[in-house]
């Protein structure tokens, strides 16, 4: 199987906060907001909790090839509460 590791996240709590892979640009300060939902994501669901580290599980059929950024995207009001380039292990 194949997850998705974030380690020592330190994010604000919001509402309807989602884990997503992207292939956007991590952009820093208020440039990055609203880039993650232009192109190519894929949900792996609810954040599980605003601080700490947490697994994601990645489907199975994903290419994960064309992602280059995980976001902790809100829903709520379209924007990203932090976001970073993948590495992969």
């Amino acid at each position: 199987s194949r997850v998705l590791r974030l380690e020592d996240l330190d994010t604000s709590n919001g509402p309807d906060l989602k884990v997503w892979i992207t292939d956007a640009t991590v952009k820093p300060g208020k440039d990055g907001w609203d880039v993650f939902d232009d192109g190519a994501h894929l949900s792996l669901g609810t954040l599980k909790g605003n601080k700490g580290s947490h697994n994601y599980p990645l489907p199975a059929n994903a290419d994960l090839e064309k992602y280059t950024s995980v976001s902790i995207w809100c829903d709520r009001f379209n924007v990203s509460f932090g976001a970073a380039q993948l590495a992969r292990a």
